[in-house]
């Protein structure tokens, strides 16, 4: 009982693991499995095995070489994230439903739903995040949250691996957070395009109205200027 709860758990940890890590980082994702995978410290399902090929791994290398370099370009960075909204979150929904192994296809397209929306969240979480550092002046900003997205995605994959019961608590954390967070990035987002739309001439500029003649002869405005008028004659 004790051992097919366990390998229940392993199973879940890797299924949420493999997407939420491919949202932020796919190749790096693909590397730590498949080399994790040929080198025998990963038991791999058997329809992820397939990672381990050395011709898998070599492509998922020269993929990681190129978004190291580009995920640290400011403007670059959100170009790259734009069109790997294609590709990270199909790749999370099909890692997620090969991590369960063998199971009914029922079970894997669950799984697959699951990761393909946990893979979503992870991946616009990232982009969202990185849109806004983009408006910072300075690279470093850039440099810096892609080295922690590189280490959380290595670091949440050995946990997912080796401690899946505190991955697990960690992903809820993380989930939890993202709700709170969402609304407050989707309004500095918002603010951002408009701001980006108007320099391009792409958004026009809000035209403050013009004070109609009901509030420029207002009684209240009237009262003010007799007012002062008296106060300049006995003055």
């Amino acid at each position: 009982m004790m051992e097919t709860y366990e390998t229940l758990l392993a199973t879940l940890a890797l299924t949420m693991g493999a997407s939420w890590a491919s949202g932020i980082n796919l190749y790096a994702a693909l590397l730590v499995l498949g080399i994790g995978g040929a080198t025998g410290n990963i038991d791999l399902p058997a329809e992820l095995q397939i990672l381990q090929d050395p011709m898998v791994v070599g492509a998922a290398g020269i993929m990681y070489a190129v978004e190291f370099f580009a995920d640290k370009t400011p403007g670059v960075d959100t170009g790259w994230d734009t069109i790997h909204t294609f590709i990270r979150i199909p790749a999370g929904a099909l890692l997620a439903a090969g991590a369960v192994g063998e199971v009914s296809p029922a079970m894997e397209i669950a799984a697959g739903i699951m990761g393909g929306s946990l893979a979503a969240t992870s991946h616009f979480t990232k982009a969202g995040t990185r849109l806004l550092i983009n408006t910072s002046p300075e690279p470093v900003s850039n440099w810096a949250a892609s080295f922690s997205e590189d280490i959380l995605v290595i670091g949440g994959l050995w946990a997912a691996l080796n401690h899946p019961v505190l991955f697990l608590i960690l992903l809820l954390v993380f989930i939890a957070v993202v709700i709170w967070l969402m609304p407050k990035v989707w309004g500095l987002l918002k603010a951002v395009v408009n701001k980006v739309g108007m320099f391009l001439g792409l958004i026009e500029k809000p035209v403050k109205p013009a004070p109609t003649p009901d509030d420029t002869f207002s009684g209240k405005a009237l009262g003010a200027g007799l007012a002062q008028g008296d106060g300049e004659r006995k003055g």
